[in-house]
């Protein structure tokens, strides 16, 4: 899914001639900690609560103020991976979209971001859960897609991921039944590693 499908504008951004106060009622209204900053439709950066919150002179002006702003960049073609890995490396719970030509497109919230990649992982779904691990060798998602596909069943959903400090992978996957009993039997005939799995029988 691609940033522009995210953007909202329920969260309106700053502008530079905004107050402390405004900037802070206005994270308290819509539940975030940080707020874009524009003059015209220029990006000039990401206000945080932490910056403000302490500020003593509530009538003053944001481009008054002496503070440095934080300017992640995120544009509205990009992926919803690119957005995950920039808000946990700012540690924002929102950050502004520029488009094509540079200029603010709108904003993403940590919520909307969190609502979006439960979508992705079908969490809302009914079905069951299966972890297995195995050797990045051996890794094959046609043949664990088969498996599961052979026992009258589908993959919802599936995550890949290294194990730190080892040759093995683990493989997440949400499947479309909640009895996992006949698929987990035939991964077990396969030497499959299941680690964990979470069912309804």
């Amino acid at each position: 899914m691609l940033i522009a499908d995210l953007i909202t504008d329920e969260i309106p951004p700053l502008k530079n001639t905004d107050t402390v106060k405004i900037a802070l009622d206005w994270m308290e209204q819509f539940k975030v900690s940080h707020l874009a900053v524009v003059k015209d439709r220029e990006l000039l950066g990401v206000v945080s609560e932490h910056d403000l919150i302490d500020y003593s002179h509530l009538d003053e002006k944001l481009d008054a103020l002496k503070i440095p702003l934080l300017k992640p960049i995120i544009h509205n073609y990009q992926h919803t991976y690119d957005l995950l890995k920039l808000m946990m490396s700012f540690n924002l719970t929102l950050i502004p979209v520029l488009d094509d030509k540079e200029l603010y497109k709108g904003c993403i919230s940590l919520k909307g971001l969190l609502q979006n990649i439960s979508t992705m992982a079908s969490v809302q779904n009914v079905g069951g859960v299966i972890v297995l691990e195995v050797n990045q060798v051996d890794y094959s998602l046609t043949q664990v897609a088969s498996i599961v596909e052979g026992n009258d069943a589908k993959i919802l959903s599936a995550h890949v991921s290294s194990v730190p400090d080892s040759t093995k992978m683990e493989i997440t996957l949400k499947i479309n039944k909640e009895d996992l009993s006949r698929i987990l039997q035939t991964f077990y005939r396969y030497n499959y590693n299941v680690k964990a799995s979470f069912q309804h029988s």
